[in-house]
């Protein structure tokens, strides 16, 4: 039992590292200092959800544009990633933040109960343990705390589109790409509901010529 348990440990520490040079391989690839995708959308969704004053995680911080923002706006901001490149550069750009690194597996180093809000900008279709991840997110908010995300939208047009051609469908679940996971609206409520959370408001977002290609999610933790 005592060997079986090693190995165990041996390989999650194995997965950790390995995610995380896949992390740090990923971010050394991307330029410095690109908007993120659909800003605007995403940053309105988000400042219009977070008062002054509130204590907010965001996790998945990236170069920091989105703590940067919050804090601008009055909340006491902490941004985490798994990766130290972005932190690197979000240091460097925003050197009054609250900037952690984050194991890419097990326990957040952080309280229960803890934070107002959690943010995640385009992070949960990254995620292979979206079990653990969400069960994070509920352990370090407070009752009847917020957890806000977005993520890209499935939407019905895009749906038949993978369905009747080949090529699409190739391309859109190409096994080389960053996403492990694709939600729709129904699902991503369905999912957020089994781990705790209620008055969960889903919508989509973006140009309508693309088919409103973002999910922006809303979902309270249920009370104690």
């Amino acid at each position: 039992m005592k060997l079986a348990w090693c190995r165990r440990l041996a390989a999650l520490a194995f997965e950790a590292v390995a995610e995380s040079e896949y992390h740090e391989r990923l971010w050394e690839s991307i330029p410095e200092g690109l908007e993120p995708q659909w800003w605007r959308a995403r940053a309105t969704f988000l400042l219009e959800r977070v008062y002054r004053g509130e204590r907010v995680l965001d996790v998945g911080c990236g170069e920091g544009r989105f703590a940067a923002e919050l804090a601008a706006a009055g909340a006491e901001v902490l941004g985490l990633d798994v990766a130290a490149e972005p932190l690197r550069r979000a240091r460097a750009r925003y050197p009054d933040l609250d900037l952690r690194q984050l194991d890419a597996c097990g326990r957040w180093p952080l309280e229960d109960a803890s934070f107002d809000v959690v943010w995640a900008g385009e992070v949960i279709e990254h995620l292979y343990d979206t079990a653990g991840w969400l069960s994070e997110a509920r352990r370090v908010l407070r009752s009847g705390g917020r957890l806000l995300l977005s993520t890209p939208a499935h939407p019905r047009l895009l749906r038949l589109a993978l369905a009747f051609s080949p090529r699409a469908f190739e391309t859109h679940f190409d096994p080389r790409g960053e996403h492990l996971r694709f939600y729709t609206a129904r699902t991503l409520t369905g999912l957020l509901e089994d781990f705790g959370f209620a008055q969960v408001e889903v919508s989509s977002a973006g140009p309508l010529r693309a088919g409103r290609p973002l999910l922006l999610c809303s979902a309270q933790r249920k009370r104690f």
